[in-house]
């Protein structure tokens, strides 16, 4: 039976409630069977099974932002813990989102009561985790928990009603208007520029991890002697790799972020950071001092890039048919709707930046991960300054040319054709024909084939002699008027003229029968002409 079999058979509204619990406990015992096998492989477990579910339940509530408290520390204070770890963080947001699509989109009351069954849920396993080596903190749990639990549900609900057209309050028509903003293309402009950023960010940790391979190996043998320990430092390097890679995208932006104590570590400058342990992601980030050029080009190719790639998202969206102007957006309305993108692009630059990092302890490392309004502030003017070019120059390349393929093609054809003009052309004959052909050599062959017949063939002048044109007939004088011819005695006079009055003209040629083709008889070697 699965999860919709039986949210139908306990009723509607509880069916709804039942669903939600359902996405809590699927989450929950996902993080507690890792957490479980690594208790049974440890060598040196410091807990009994109640404890790894304790820390288990601990870890699913830090993937929703809550903030933990740890209390087994050297110095025997409470630390916090709040760097949630972001690819733990995706399966929650997976579950309700399988949910919110199994219903179709319900509507707000079935949503309020999925929610109630998730948060009951998640209401219990913060009350489990009391008592652990890490607890969570109350007031954190009942901020951030509901606060992703409701974002989830309402994204959800509206990609499972078919993403309709947002109508904010004081936004009515706009969307129509050819010269206001777009709020749709500014949305998916701001996904790009988003996914753009994390990636460039992804790419510079991995660069540098690559490049400082032998830290990241020490870091495993330093942390972890044995191999079911070194699993458990690689699955937890596993899950913060999407904070490293907002945390590169931030270092890409200018801020940087901090490793505590007010240290920064930024492309312009990078400060002394204080004592860290050897966690193998933190081998990425680069020593003290100023960076070269070379680092320069390669962090600020990340805003670029995402400023490209919104921008081409807005200009491709305000020009839907190429080459035309039926349905374009203006120029204006195209600037209005690449800096709505790009305040988009900035306020979730400033949410991933927030939920990237957090506390790892007191003092020193109160504070580790990028600033959210410095991260935020960054993306906005690094979107805006370049997208919003980009979309008008994106737009103008629609309209002027059909496709950019086409556009392309002519431009290379061009070019080609200019490449070829520049070679020298090939030297012309003096004659317009070529020397197998001139007169000499034709005399020349012709007389060798007339010796090699043995005077059978006949001269060239003659062989190739042109046949005279025929004469016309030239027009005589009409005969003068006389006596006519006096014939033998006794015949009458002729009224007719003699026949030497008569024009003089050639004889008529004898009309030739056309020859046709030759049909074959039944009889061999016969034919009959048809």
């Amino acid at each position: 039976m699965t999860q919709q079999d039986v949210g139908r058979a306990a009723g509607p509204g509880a069916g709804r409630v039942l669903e939600g619990a359902l996405a809590a406990a699927f989450g929950l015992v996902a993080v507690a069977m890792p957490a479980l096998l690594l208790w049974i492989l440890s060598p040196y477990p410091d807990d009994g099974p109640y404890g790894a579910l304790r820390v288990a339940a601990a870890l699913w509530l830090l993937a929703h932002g809550a903030d933990l408290v740890r209390t087994d520390t050297l110095s025997g204070a409470a630390a916090p813990l709040g760097v949630t770890p972001m690819l733990l963080t995706a399966l929650p947001v997976f579950l309700l989102y399988r949910v919110v699509r199994a219903t179709g989109g319900a509507d707000r009351r079935s949503l309020g009561l999925v929610c109630a069954g998730y948060l009951a849920v998640g209401a219990g396993a913060a009350w489990f985790t009391r008592g652990g080596s890490l607890s969570v903190e109350p007031l954190s749990a009942a901020l951030y928990v509901p606060l992703l639990t409701l974002a989830t549900l309402a994204a959800g609900s509206w990609v499972a009603r078919g993403r309709p057209t947002l109508h904010p309050p004081g936004w009515t028509g706009l969307g129509e208007r050819p010269h206001g903003p777009c709020p749709g293309a500014a949305l998916r402009a701001a996904a790009v520029g988003v996914a753009a950023l994390c990636g460039g960010g992804a790419l510079l940790a991995a660069g540098a991890l690559v490049a400082r391979g032998g830290a990241v190996q020490d870091g495993f043998a330093r942390l972890a002697d044995g191999w079911s320990g070194q699993v458990a430092v690689l699955l937890l390097c596993l899950v913060l790799v999407p904070n490293a890679a907002v945390w590169g995208a931030a270092y890409g932006l200018g801020p940087g972020f901090t490793l505590g104590a007010g240290s920064v570590a930024g492309p312009v400058l990078t400060t002394a950071p204080p004592g860290l342990p050897p966690f193998p992601l933190l081998a990425a980030v680069p020593g003290e001092g100023h960076g070269g050029p070379l680092l320069w080009v390669a962090a600020g190719a990340v805003p670029l890039a995402a400023g490209w790639g919104a921008g081409w998202c807005v200009g491709r969206a305000g020009v839907p048919v190429p080459g035309t102007r039926h349905g374009a957006a203006t120029g204006p309305g195209t600037a209005a709707t690449a800096a709505l993108g790009a305040l988009g692009c900035g306020l979730a630059v400033a949410a991933l930046a927030a939920f990237s990092g957090g506390p790892l302890g007191r003092e020193a490392l109160a504070a580790v991960g990028p600033t959210w309004w410095q991260a935020g502030g960054a993306a906005l003017a690094w979107t805006a300054l370049v997208s919003v070019p980009a979309a008008l120059l994106v737009r103008w390349w629609r309209l002027r040319d059909p496709h950019p393929l086409l556009a392309a093609a002519l431009l290379w054809r061009r070019g080609v054709t200019w490449c070829a003009s520049l070679r020298p052309a090939p030297p012309q004959e003096a004659r317009g024909e070529s020397e197998w052909h001139s007169g000499g050599s034709r005399h020349s062959r012709w007389a060798a084939l007339k010796e090699a017949s043995g005077g059978l063939m006949p001269d060239f002048e003659s062989r190739w002699r042109p046949e005279p044109p025929p004469v016309p007939p030239q027009p005589t004088s009409p005969p003068t008027a006389g006596p006519p011819a006096a014939g033998p005695p006794g015949t009458p006079p002729s009224s007719t003229p003699p026949a030497a009055a008569a024009p003089l003209t050639s004889p008529p040629r004898p009309k030739t029968r056309p020859k046709l083709p030759l049909r074959p008889t039944p009889g061999p070697g016969r034919h009959r002409r048809t």
